[in-house]
C-alpha cells in the first residue's frame, strides 16, 4: 500500500506541478494567439448566447440533444464543484494572495481552449446505434485523428476519473460537511445522496439536462448572494485585497513579509494549477455536454462554452475576496503586530479557510452555509461527471444494458464513499484527472487547423454583414 501511495504521489507531482501546467497553458496561449484573442473579440457574443437563452423550464432534452443553455449548465454543473470552494483557499495558503492573479490568467487562457473543445465536440458528434446524439473527445480523437486506441484510453480514463473515483470524492465531501455541521450520521448522508443521484440519472439525458438547467442558476445565485454579503461587510478591505493580489503576484514579500518565504514561482504554480483544475478547460470533460447542444452554428456553442469558464472565474474570485478581506479584517482588529495577515491562516487547510471567512461574518451559520453550498456544488458535479462517464460507456459498449450496470456501480460507490475518507482515493482522483488530459491535448493540438478555419470563416461572415449594413 505504501508503494502505491508513493507511486500515485510521484505521478501527481509530475502531472499537476510540472507537465500539465506547461501543456495546458501552452495550448491556451496558442489558441489565444491563433484565434486572434477569441475570448475578447467574442465575449459580447458569449454573454448574449448565455443570458439570452436562460430558461429554468426549457424543452426537455431527447435523443437529438439538448438546448444550448442546458448544455452549458450541464458543463458548469461539472466545473463548479468542491474545487471552487476549496481551490482558492488552497492556492492562497500555498502561493499567497498573488496566486489568485495567476488563477485569472489560467481562466483567460482556458476560455480559448474550451472554445476549441466545444467546436470540435460539435464538429465530430454523431449518433449511436440507439439513435442518441453523442460526442466528445473520444469521437474527435477517433474520427479526427483516426486513432481508435487513444480514444479508448481516453474513454476508460474518463469513466475512472469522473464517473467512479471523482464522484466518490464529491460524495465524501458532502457527507463529511453535514456530519461536521449538523452531526448527521455518515451512512444517512450516503443513503440520501445515493437515492437522489439514482432518481436523477435513471431518467437519462432528459432528467439530467432538466436538473442542470434548474440547479446551476439556483446554486450560483445562492452562493453569490451569500458571498457578496461578506464583501459588503468587509467593504473597506476590498481595495486592499485587490492590491494584495496584484502586488503579491509579482512581489510576494512586499505583501507577506520576508519570513513567509513564498516566491513568484510558487504563486504562479499554485495559482495556475488550481485555476486549471477548477475550470476544467482542456481536460476533455465539458465537450461531452457542448457536443449535444442544438445550435445553428458550431461556433455559437464555442462562445457559450467560454462563458462557462468566465462564470467559474467569477465564483473563484468572489470566494478569494471573501477569504482575503476576512483575513485582513481579522488581522486589523486583532491588535497583534504580525508580519502579515497570512498569520491568521496558520494551521488551516483548504475548505477550513473558506469556512473561516464565512464564520467570521455569519458566526455559526457560516459553517452551515458552506455545507449547503457544498451540497449544491458537489451534487451537481456528481450528476455532470456521471453523465460524462455514461457517454463514454456508450462509446465503448454502445448498449443500454452497459449503461444500467454503470448506473448501479456509481450509486453503490457514492454510498460507500460517504462512510470513510481514504486519502489514496483523493490522490487517485487527481491522478486519473491528470492522465485524461493528455489524449485530449494531443487532439486539440493536431486538430487546431479545423478550429482556426471555422473561426476565420465566422469572422469573414461577420465582416460581410457589417459591410452590407453600412
Amino acid at each position: 500500500m505504501n508503494t502505491l501511495i508513493y507511486f500515485v504521489g510521484q505521478v501527481n507531482d509530475l502531472l499537476w506541478n510540472t507537465l500539465l501546467i506547461f501543456l495546458l497553458c501552452g495550448v491556451g496561449i496558442y489558441y489565444t494567439i491563433a484565434l486572434g484573442f477569441v475570448q475578447l473579440r467574442y465575449f459580447k457574443s458569449g454573454c448574449r448566447c448565455l443570458f439570452g437563452n436562460i430558461s429554468l423550464f426549457g424543452k426537455r432534452a431527447d435523443k437529438k440533444g439538448m438546448s444550448s443553455f442546458q448544455a452549458v449548465t450541464t458543463a458548469i454543473a461539472g466545473q463548479v464543484g468542491t474545487g471552487n470552494l476549496a481551490g482558492p483557499a488552497t492556492a492562497i495558503l500555498a502561493g499567497g494572495p498573488g496566486a489568485i492573479f495567476w488563477m485569472w490568467v489560467s481562466s483567460f487562457l482556458g476560455m480559448a481552449t474550451i472554445y476549441a473543445e466545444a467546436i470540435l465536440g460539435q464538429k465530430f458528434r454523431t449518433t449511436d446505434k440507439e439513435g442518441q446524439v453523442v460526442g466528445g473527445p473520444a469521437w474527435y480523437i477517433e474520427n479526427g485523428l483516426h486513432c481508435k486506441w487513444l480514444a479508448v484510453i481516453f474513454a476508460v480514463l474518463v469513466i475512472l476519473a469522473l464517473g467512479f473515483i471523482g464522484n466518490m470524492v464529491q460524495s465524501n465531501s458532502i457527507a463529511s460537511a453535514f456530519h461536521g455541521s449538523l452531526h448527521i450520521p455518515l451512512w444517512v448522508c450516503g443513503l440520501i445522496l445515493a437515492a437522489l443521484t439514482g432518481f436523477v440519472i435513471i431518467g437519462g439525458i432528459g432528467s439530467i439536462a432538466s436538473f442542470a438547467e434548474k440547479i446551476v442558476p439556483i446554486k450560483a445565485v445562492f452562493y453569490l448572494l451569500g458571498t457578496l454579503f461578506i464583501l459588503i461587510y468587509n467593504y473597506q478591505y476590498i481595495i486592499p485585497a485587490f492590491k494584495a493580489i496584484f502586488i503579491a503576484a509579482f512581489n510576494p514579500q512586499a505583501v507577506l513579509g520576508g519570513g513567509v518565504g513564498i516566491a513568484i514561482q510558487e504563486a504562479m504554480r499554485f495559482g495556475i494549477a488550481r485555476g486549471l483544475f477548477s475550470n476544467e478547460a482542456g481536460m476533455g470533460s465539458t465537450p461531452h455536454a457542448h457536443a449535444l447542444a442544438k445550435v445553428e452554428r458550431q461556433e455559437e456553442q464555442g462562445f457559450i462554452a467560454m462563458m462557462g469558464v468566465f462564470v467559474v472565474a467569477v465564483i473563484v474570485t468572489l470566494t478569494a475576496l471573501a477569504i482575503i478581506t476576512s483575513g485582513l479584517s481579522m488581522w486589523d482588529h486583532s491588535g497583534r503586530k504580525v508580519a502579515s495577515f497570512m498569520s491568521v491562516y496558520s494551521g488551516m487547510q483548504g475548505i477550513e479557510l473558506t469556512q473561516m471567512a464565512y464564520n467570521y461574518v455569519y458566526g455559526w451559520f457560516g459553517s452551515l452555509f458552506i455545507s449547503f453550498a457544498l451540497l449544491f456544488f458537489a451534487f451537481s458535479t456528481i450528476i455532470g461527471w456521471y453523465y460524462y462517464g455514461e457517454i463514454n460507456i456508450r462509446y465503448l459498449f454502445g448498449s443500454k444494458k452497459a449503461v444500467r450496470i454503470y448506473q448501479a456501480i456509481v450509486i453503490v460507490f457514492i454510498f460507500c464513499a460517504s462512510l470513510f475518507k481514504v486519502d489514496l482515493v483523493w490522490s487517485m482522483a487527481d491522478m486519473f484527472n491528470g492522465l485524461m488530459v493528455l489524449p485530449n491535448l494531443i487532439a486539440l493540438i493536431i486538430l487546431s487547423p479545423i478550429v482556426i478555419r471555422l473561426t476565420r470563416a465566422l469572422k469573414s461572415v461577420s465582416e460581410n454583414k457589417n459591410e452590407i449594413s453600412s
